[in-house]
């Protein structure tokens, strides 16, 4: 054999990798890119690719201010979005905005003192940092705080730093602000210039939006004043480019028609699964747990064993929701896209920071049923900037009064509960179809995944979790009556009918589109991922524990008594169990009637169960009257280090059950009324004392 010499081996191993290269193109290399793969290819959100130093993004980017958000349901996120949009427009800002759990902070020592961060900090739980603001939280309020410059606390390393800061937060919590306050205080003390003062938005006292707009009135006259800013007319600026594409349909198989990300469009769904990335959940069971006709409350057991999801009793499962198809065609219609609604779009920022909100291509109905809040609520500055593309001069005329006047807009559009689309509607019957459906998406919030308390045991049922949810509905009255139904749990009401033989379930004259994208969701599932929650029962089960949990607000105590249930079969001793619930009628709405008896059969004397019955005689009774009945024993339990869990109506219930309980100490061990409340935020700062509520 002859022998190869230096140059043959190099041409022969030459040939062999482009012979490789060439049959692998396409597979190993040379894919085409997915325009959208930085935000939504990857299923658990990864942001590939992107710098985590903010003054280099800003550098890049050639910004001059940055707004950070903490949001948990996307209302900081929004606030965000337009205070970034609004220092532009009227002020010439370069803005952009950012989430926190995007970037480091440990540069921020090094931050320009002609340039300005904003930050809109929403407070969640009781006094908690929203999921994507942990890191910055704990941070920024840390005892060892310490930034790349070097340089402790007192060395005001953040000189430099200048910032404004608005909250969002609901009164009826303990922890009213908590996280604005907490930062703003953290951001003073390492050196920080506030431009002006902080702003706050009360979610309980229905009041956030015009405390938004209050606050940032006099804000943008202080920080034009300090900055030298001058302003101008504010004109409207898409941050998205939205473009029509004849080359394609929604039946390419690259067109996104309601999918969350690439996986789950190439039918490749996979694990983690999380608030960026779905489980397309089975629907094991599915049942009405009241028994009285014009209510609903639905019992569901979401299958989560063929996923990686676990959970531990009383965390939180998150239902991801699609708009009624009534709603849909309504805002559809009123744009004048009814014609054009399976067109394919593709949306695009036109600046480098914009961040589109959902994946594209998609189309104009995927888009408005699968990822924008049609059906929330409407913000006095929206109605204003869509009065520019009125019509008629009737139209804009009465778009910008509302705009403009706080009073007639809380008449006409919030006392009514009306969403964009009928604000439209009752402005004019004629069709908007000058309104750019860029400035739709940038001004109306992503549609959110909805939580709910899981009413099982991890321990009894680890790979099925359990639901209770009412089907929510306001009725509003007067001479144009409206009817708000609850996005989430409507939907979860045609699931049921589904499952249940309707072949076209229309709960309350709405139709979902329940087989999901592509009938991917078919045979009743649902999309679902778990939040982990610190509502929980103590590690020792011999420890007493003390519950209030009127309606719905039973349902992590049913997977608490539950599991207690299980522990005492078992042979392990289990402390006194004590539920005070509440509903209006025991023939009506008593839920988990029957279940009840059968923890008790498990439980024996340990489980006692307090009821009260608001509407079966006529006088009232509640949950907090229970409570008060039986001081002695609570204060003998409490006594006794029982841990005490409310779970329900944040803005009446828990309140009430607050004071009650601080009276009960107070009375029965002989103390002030002042002592008795220091005592319960005694118990509430040591979290033996929990709360799991809403507003």
């Amino acid at each position: 054999m002859a022998q190869l010499d230096t140059l043959d081996l190099v041409v022969l191993i030459a040939l062999l990798i482009g012979t490789a290269a060439y049959f692998t193109k396409g597979t190993y290399w040379g894919i085409p890119k997915d325009p959208y793969a930085a935000s939504f290819a990857n299923a658990n959100g990864a942001k590939a690719g992107r710098t985590r130093n903010i003054l280099e993004k800003m550098d890049e980017s050639g910004k001059n201010a940055v707004v950070f958000y903490g949001s948990q349901t996307g209302t900081a996120e929004d606030y965000a979005s337009r205070l970034a949009k609004e220092g532009s427009s009227r002020f010439g800002l370069k803005t952009m905005v950012a989430d926190l759990e995007d970037y480091d902070y440990e540069n921020l020592d090094a931050f320009p003192d002609d340039k300005l961060a904003i930050f809109v900090l929403a407070t969640y739980g009781e006094g908690e940092p929203t999921d994507n603001a942990v890191d910055f939280f704990e941070f920024i309020t840390g005892d060892d705080v310490s930034f790349n410059g070097g340089g402790a606390a007192e060395d005001r390393p953040l000189a430099n730093l200048k910032y404004i800061a608005f909250g969002l937060g609901n009164n009826t919590y303990e922890h009213y602000q908590a996280l604005v306050r907490k930062v703003d205080a953290a951001l003073t003390k390492l050196g920080a210039q506030r431009i002006s003062a902080a702003g706050e938005g009360d979610d309980g006292a229905g009041t956030m939006e015009e405390d938004f707009l209050a606050w940032k009135e006099p804000m943008w006259t202080e920080l034009a004043a300090k900055m030298h800013l001058e302003e101008r007319e504010a004109v409207y600026e898409p941050t998205f480019g939205v473009a029509e594409r004849d080359d394609l349909s929604a039946d390419t198989n690259d067109v996104y028609v309601g999918e969350p990300n690439k996986n789950h469009l190439e039918g490749k769904s996979k694990g983690p699964y999380n608030s960026h990335n779905p489980y397309i959940a089975p629907i094991a069971e599915s049942r009405e747990v009241f028994t009285v006709k014009g209510r609903n409350c639905l019992h569901l057991e979401i299958d989560v064993s063929a996923s990686n999801l676990t959970y531990q009793t009383g965390d939180h499962i998150a239902v991801w929701p699609t708009n009624a198809g009534r709603e849909v065609d309504r805002f559809l219609n009123i744009l004048g896209l009814s014609d054009r609604r399976h067109m394919v779009i593709s949306v695009k920022g036109l600046d480098s920071t914009a961040r589109v909100p959902f994946p594209t291509p998609t189309t104009y109905d995927a888009a408005i049923r699968y990822h924008m809040e049609i059906c929330g609520p409407v913000s006095r500055q929206f109605v204003a900037a869509l009065a520019a593309f009125a019509p008629d001069e009737a139209s804009k005329n009465e778009m910008a009064r509302l705009g403009e006047d706080k009073d007639y807009f809380k008449e006409k559009v919030s006392n009514q509960y009306l969403n964009i689309a009928q604000v439209l509607e009752r402005v004019s019957e004629a069709k908007w179809a000058n309104v750019p459906f860029s400035i739709m998406i940038e001004s109306i919030q992503k549609l959110q995944p909805r939580y709910y308390s899981i009413s099982s045991s991890s321990l009894v049922q680890k790979s099925k979790i359990s639901i209770t949810a009412v089907v929510e509905e306001i009725r509003v009255p007067g001479s144009k009556p409206n009817i708000v139904k609850g996005v989430t749990t409507n939907y979860l009401l045609a699931l049921k009918q589904k499952q249940h033989g309707d072949a076209d379930p229309d709960p309350h004259g709405l139709t979902y589109a329940i087989t999901g994208p592509r009938n991917k969701y078919d045979g009743c599932h649902v999309p679902v991922h778990v939040r982990h929650s610190n509502f929980k029962l103590p590690s020792d089960p011999s420890k007493p524990i003390i519950m209030v949990g009127p309606g719905s607000g039973v349902a992590p105590f049913r997977g608490f008594i539950q599991e207690r249930a299980a522990q005492a079969k078992a042979g392990e001793k289990v402390g006194k169990t004590i539920l005070f619930y509440g509903c209006r009628k025991p023939s009506e709405d008593f839920l988990y009637r029957d279940e009840w008896e059968v923890y008790k059969q498990a439980l024996g004397d340990s489980f006692e169960l307090f009821t009260a019955f608001s509407r079966e005689t006529d006088q009232k009774v509640y949950v907090q009257h229970r409570l008060s009945e039986q001081a002695a024993l609570v204060d003998e339990l409490l006594q006794k280090k029982a841990n005490f869990y409310v779970c329900g109506d944040a803005s009446n219930m828990a309140r009430e059950v607050s004071i009650v309980l601080g009276q009960i100490i107070s009375s029965r061990r002989g103390l002030s009324a002042e002592k008795g409340e220091e005592l319960v935020k005694a118990m509430r700062s040591s979290n033996q004392y929990q709360e799991d509520v809403w507003s």
